[in-house]
């Protein structure tokens, strides 16, 4: 049989946790960067190639901590599941076993810190898992009891309010729930929103006054579920496409949906409200998903994309930014909800090979490229911004890079007002960090160790 493509190269797991101190740099780190880039993504620990997702793999968390211009560590941990604890014993998970909970309880897919915890979250239900500040798991969380069902990969936290904001869905439910998690870390509304199908709602979005509902042709295939198959979602063109805005306080009643064509949307850059009151958002369009590659997200050229929507009418303008292939959008979180200049991505080349990365400046309709040739591929770039310039660009792009020549690991640190310059530090690592799928800066403040 053909390999499974997601368990060769740098989407192969790496074998086992391991910690490594003082690392070497090549430049010179800046000494406001005091905190943890962290990163997560599938490290399976016993892989069936025939059926194994890329989406299903069991999490490691990848950190690396500086502080002072030193690179002081990186480790890499399992977040454990019930899988990981019987592979690598331990006992079991400790924490509450959600309603929702999908096979072992993986939680694979994005790493937050939210009132001084870091979680380790996964689309489709499963409970967060909660890590102390070496990255050691402590165990499941329900938000104190507070959480309804499950939670998601790709919550946004509303800059203005400490709330955090996401769409949750389920394989057992009929329905995308708009959860809100307050500075405390208790949940603090959870909306029902009915849809007709059992969509895949990868992620969300917000802006002053609406949350944002991607209810698009990627649902759950019933005769996949029963043979097995350990992940049924399929493309299903006659669902049709829509963008649901539901008021933030609003209840589901109050959502209108507006019809874009079919496409699929892991993930939207940002979204604000302009001068006319429309909702503007730049997302990152696949033209389908799952429909032939039955492994992983590989189904065609990407391109960036800008979407607005009159509240008061059904259709969307739908305008191409840039039709070059990209994923993994990030902003300067501070403006989430609001409108944004600058944007940074990755590019994609020959379906899913990850290169380069782009700067796009979507007020003068620039882009950028910073690439270092075949066989260096980075990973999704993290936005750091310079306490001691106002100016949007002004900060650092922290993102882990994969050398293939080498089969090594990196830590590439540039200035986002600088581009094109190049790297001011590399940080070596040990060991390569696989492919996986998002990460964030922790800065020492915001979650003491």
């Amino acid at each position: 049989m053909t390999a499974n493509p997601y368990l060769q190269g740098n989407f192969a797991p790496v074998d086992g946790e391991i910690s490594c101190d003082d690392l070497e740099v090549t430049g010179a780190l800046p000494p406001e960067l005091n905190g943890q880039l962290l990163r997560i993504g599938p490290n399976p620990v016993n892989p069936d190639p025939a059926n194994y997702h890329w989406f299903l793999g069991n999490g490691m968390v990848h950190g690396l901590q500086l502080r002072e211009g030193r690179a002081q560590w990186y480790r890499s941990r399992f977040v454990r599941d019930d899988d990981v604890a019987g592979a690598l014993g331990g006992g079991p998970v400790p924490g509450p076993t959600g309603s929702l909970q999908l096979g072992a309880g993986v939680a694979n897919t994005n790493i937050i810190c939210h009132a001084g915890q870091r979680l380790a979250v996964v689309e489709a239900g499963n409970l967060p898992v909660a890590l102390d500040a070496e990255l050691e798991t402590i165990g499941r969380t329900d938000f104190g009891g507070t959480l309804p069902g499950g939670f998601s990969a790709h919550p946004h936290l509303d800059p203005d309010t400490g709330e955090l904001h996401t769409a949750v869905y389920s394989p057992l439910w009929n329905h995308v729930q708009h959860l809100v998690i307050g500075r405390d870390g208790s949940v603090t509304r959870a909306v029902d929103v009915p849809t007709p199908g059992q969509s895949m709602v990868h992620d969300c979005m917000i802006t002053a006054s609406y949350f944002i509902i991607f209810d698009l042709p990627v649902t759950l295939d019933l005769d996949a579920a029963t043979a097995g198959e350990p992940f049924p979602y399929r493309w299903n063109p006659g669902y049709g496409a829509r963008v649901g805005l539901l008021p933030k306080t609003g209840e589901a009643g109050d959502v209108t949906w507006h019809e874009v064509s079919p496409c699929y949307v892991f993930h939207p850059m940002n979204g604000y409200e302009n001068a006319d009151g429309h909702v503007v958002l730049d997302v990152v369009r696949h033209p389908k998903m799952f429909a032939t590659d039955r492994h992983g997200p590989n189904e065609g050229a990407t391109a960036l994309e800008r979407w607005v929507i009159d509240p008061a009418r059904t259709a969307v303008s739908e305008t191409r930014l840039d039709d070059r292939g990209q994923e993994f959008p990030r902003i300067d979180e501070s403006l989430t909800g609001k409108p944004h200049r600058f944007g940074y991505c990755v590019s994609l080349e020959d379906g899913f090979t990850l290169g380069g990365l782009v700067k796009h400046d979507l007020q003068e309709g620039r882009r950028e490229n910073y690439d270092e040739g075949p066989g260096r591929n980075f990973m999704e770039a993290v936005f750091v911004a310079d306490a001691s310039d106002p100016a949007e660009d002004a900060g650092w792009l922290l993102s882990y890079l994969y050398d293939a020549a080498g089969d090594t690991g990196e830590v590439v640190v540039l200035r986002a007002d600088d581009f094109s310059a190049g790297p001011v530090a590399r940080v070596h690592l040990p060991r390569r960090v696989p492919f996986g799928f998002h990460g964030n800066w922790v800065p020492d403040e915001a979650a003491p160790g």
